[in-house]
């Protein structure tokens, strides 16, 4: 297989919202060091998408279960314990030490609570609609990373530990290689095992796209050829290899 496209499909809420918290950061991280007004901005509006997802859930709470038990199952497990383990129970004892409700220190914020009041109307944040934002999009950049890195900070910790959960399921799996014939592959899950992700991997080369429905119990693949003259995407009629994997722990 020449380079591949990997489609992740979380099997559970959790997993669903570690992953696009996993997306979200990696965002933010790639706009952080921008030197101009649109990666500045950007850095902005990922932050409040970042913030929005933590005022619909109690993550530090749901994270510093999934620790926990993540660090007992490799204690059970010497072999693959050791440095595992080690930042499991640091980042662990990171976020115990934190008070309060994880954003509250934008919530409080009053230039970050303007801009995000405003984001909601198309182009709402102008210079002539908000212009202590556009001040300070106009400051140098270290003036601006600063306080980038300020607004970000109780973030990064969680960001650390969603990485090493990630990381644990992605690398616990079993891999397959598979045919979908005629662009339809069905996957039956033992229920007897925590499965939290499935991962289909696709030669970059082959025209289609894969598409993964389902549940914790059965899931599907469809193999859909990207629409074209504003066709819908059509599935395909070819016989289609991929490997499987099947991400556990």
């Amino acid at each position: 297989m020449n380079t591949p496209i990997i489609y992740e499909f979380p099997l559970n809420e959790r997993i669903r919202v570690f992953i696009r918290l996993e997306q979200l950061f990696q965002q933010f991280n790639h706009h952080l060091h921008g030197e101009n007004i649109a990666s500045k901005r950007a850095a902005i509006t990922v932050l409040f998408d970042i913030v929005a997802i933590f005022k619909r859930n109690d993550l530090k709470s749901e994270i510093l279960k999934e620790l926990d038990r993540y660090t007992n199952a490799l204690n059970k497990t010497p072999e693959k314990s050791n440095k595992n383990t080690a930042q499991l129970v640091e980042i662990s004892q990171k976020l115990y030490a934190t008070t309060g409700k994880i954003g509250n220190h934008l919530i409080e914020n009053e230039l970050f609570q303007s801009i995000a009041q405003r984001s909601s109307i198309p182009s709402g944040t102008c210079s002539f609609d908000l212009p202590e934002f556009h001040y300070w999009l106009t400051q140098n950049n270290e003036t601006c990373l600063k306080d980038l890195n300020y607004w970000s900070q109780p973030f990064v910790d969680i960001g650390v530990a969603i990485d090493l959960i990630l990381g644990l399921i992605r690398n616990n799996c079993t891999v397959t290689e598979e045919i979908a014939p005629e662009g339809f592959f069905q996957i039956t899950l033992n229920t007897g095992l925590s499965y939290q992700l499935l991962s289909v991997s696709v030669d970059k080369a082959l025209p289609y796209f894969a598409e993964i429905s389902g549940g914790k119990h059965r899931c599907t693949v469809r193999f859909m050829r990207p629409s074209h003259n504003n066709q819908r995407p059509l599935q395909s009629t070819e016989n289609i290899p991929f490997t499987l994997m099947r991400c556990i722990f």
